[in-house]
C-alpha cells in the first residue's frame, strides 16, 4: 500500500491532512489537550444539544416502550417502530403537507432520493455549491446533469431553454443556506422559475436553515412563504434540532416511492426509536423557539457589522460566517492561533472548499453570551492582518 502513503504525504505537504481529534463536551465549550474553549464549530445552532436541563424533562416524558436503544433492522423488515409513524406524521403537519419520510442522515437522504426519483429520461440542474452528498446523489444516478453557476438565475434560466425540451423532467437542486458559504439561495425567484416551465421538479436543502428561519422555525422556505411550492423539501436533524437523521416532506406518490425504490432507506438499519422520539420531543416545541432564533438573528447582524467594520466582507448574511483566508497552511497557522485565545475555530480546506480558498468557519449559536461575542470579535479584529494579508504571517503571532 505503498501508493496510498505517497497519497497521505502529498495531504500533509498541502497542508490539507486531517485527523480525528479528541475533545470533550462541556455545554458550549469543549475541552481539549487542557484547553478550555467556546465551541464555534459545531452546528448546535440553537444550543439544544448543550441543554442538560431539556434533555432531562425528555427522558421524564418519554414513554418506555419508545426508549429502546436500536431498531435491531431495516424499517422494511421489523425495524418500523410506531415512533417514526408519529414523527413523520408530526413533519407533515407542520409543513401542511401530503407526507414525510426519515432517513438515518442528511447524507442518506440526499445519495438516495435522486438516484431514486430521476431517471435516465430527466435532467438535474444543480447549484455549483450544492453539498458533497448532492453530488455524490447525482452521480450515483441515471440522470443527465449540470451544475449552474451558483446562485445565477440567468445561467439557470439558458440551461433551461437549452436542455429542457430534451428531457422528460428537470429537478432543480439547491440549498437553502449553503454549509460554506453561508449565503442563501433566492427560493422567491426559483418558484417563480418553475411555474414559468413545465415538469420542474424543485429539490431544496434545508439542512442549515430548519429550526432557525421562519415563524415556526421550519426554514427559509417557510419566511419566504413558498413551502408548498418546494416539491422535496429536506431538512436535517442533527444541527438545529440536536438529534440525528433527516427528513424529506414530499408528496405521498413521492414518499411511497423512496420507501419502494431508494436503497439508503432500503438496506439500512432503522434509527433507534430513542432517537426518534427526541426528535419528536424537539420538533414540537421548535415553534415556541422564537426567542432563540431572534436571539441568534441579532447576534448574527452584530458579528457581521463588526467583521465589515474591519474589512472582512464575505457572501453570507446568516449563523455560518466564513472566514476567508486563502492557502491551507495559513489557514491551519489563524485557527491555532484563536484555539489558543479560547476559540475553537477549525480550518475548513480542499476538497471541502476549491484549492485557494480556505477559511475558517464560524458556527454562531444561541445560546452565546453578549460578552462572549464581544470578546469573538474583538479576536477577529486582531486578527484581521492575517486573514486580509496571510502571505504576510508566516509564524503565529
Amino acid at each position: 500500500m505503498d501508493f496510498l502513503q505517497s497519497q497521505l504525504e502529498a495531504l500533509k505537504a498541502t497542508g490539507n491532512y486531517r485527523t480525528l481529534a479528541h475533545a470533550e463536551q462541556e455545554g458550549r465549550y469543549l475541552l481539549k489537550e487542557g484547553r478550555r474553549m467556546l465551541n464555534l464549530s459545531s452546528n448546535d445552532y440553537l444550543g439544544l444539544a448543550a441543554d442538560h436541563a431539556l434533555y432531562a424533562d425528555f427522558l421524564r416524558q418519554v414513554s418506555p416502550r419508545w426508549s429502546l436503544p436500536s431498531s435491531s433492522s431495516s424499517r422494511l423488515l421489523t425495524g418500523n417502530h410506531p415512533v417514526f409513524d408519529e414523527l413523520e406524521a408530526t413533519l407533515a403537519r407542520l409543513y401542511g403537507a401530503e407526507a414525510a419520510l426519515t432517513f438515518n442522515s442528511g447524507y442518506d437522504a440526499n445519495t438516495g432520493i435522486l438516484p431514486a426519483l430521476a431517471g435516465k429520461d430527466d435532467l438535474i440542474l444543480a447549484d455549483k455549491l450544492v453539498h458533497a452528498s448532492l453530488i455524490d446523489g447525482m452521480r450515483l444516478g441515471q440522470a443527465h446533469w449540470i451544475r449552474y453557476r451558483h446562485n445565477d438565475l440567468s445561467h439557470l434560466e439558458r440551461l433551461l431553454k437549452q436542455e429542457g425540451e430534451a428531457h422528460q423532467r428537470i429537478f432543480i437542486v439547491t440549498e437553502s443556506i449553503f454549509s460554506m458559504d453561508g449565503d442563501e439561495a433566492p427560493l422567491r425567484e426559483l418558484v417563480e422559475l418553475k411555474r414559468r416551465y413545465p415538469h420542474i421538479i424543485l429539490y431544496v436543502d434545508e439542512a442549515h436553515a430548519f429550526g432557525l428561519r421562519g415563524s415556526k422555525g421550519l426554514g427559509c422556505a417557510e419566511e419566504a412563504g413558498v413551502t408548498s411550492d418546494i416539491d422535496l423539501l429536506v431538512g436535517t436533524l442533527g444541527k438545529a434540532a440536536a438529534s440525528a437523521g433527516a427528513f424529506v416532506v414530499c408528496r405521498q406518490s413521492v414518499r411511497d416511492s423512496l420507501v419502494n425504490r431508494m436503497r439508503p432507506f432500503i438496506f439500512t438499519t432503522a434509527l433507534p426509536p430513542l432517537v426518534a422520539a427526541w426528535s419528536l420531543y424537539v420538533i414540537r416545541r421548535l415553534p415556541e423557539m422564537k426567542d432563540k432564533r431572534r436571539r441568534l438573528a441579532c447576534m448574527t447582524r452584530y458579528v457581521h457589522e463588526a467583521l465589515q467594520a474591519q474589512g472582512i466582507s464575505t457572501a453570507s448574511h446568516s449563523h455560518i460566517v466564513p472566514i476567508p483566508v486563502g492557502r491551507s497552511g495559513d489557514t491551519i497557522r489563524l485557527a491555532e492561533q484563536v484555539q489558543r485565545r479560547g476559540f475553537y475555530l477549525l480550518p475548513v480546506r480542499p476538497p471541502t472548499v476549491p484549492e485557494g480558498t480556505s477559511r475558517l468557519r464560524l458556527s454562531l449559536r444561541a445560546d452565546l453570551t453578549d460578552e462572549e461575542v464581544k470578546n469573538l470579535t474583538h479576536e477577529l479584529a486582531a486578527s484581521t492582518p492575517f486573514i486580509l494579508h496571510p502571505k504576510q504571517h508566516h509564524t503565529d503571532s
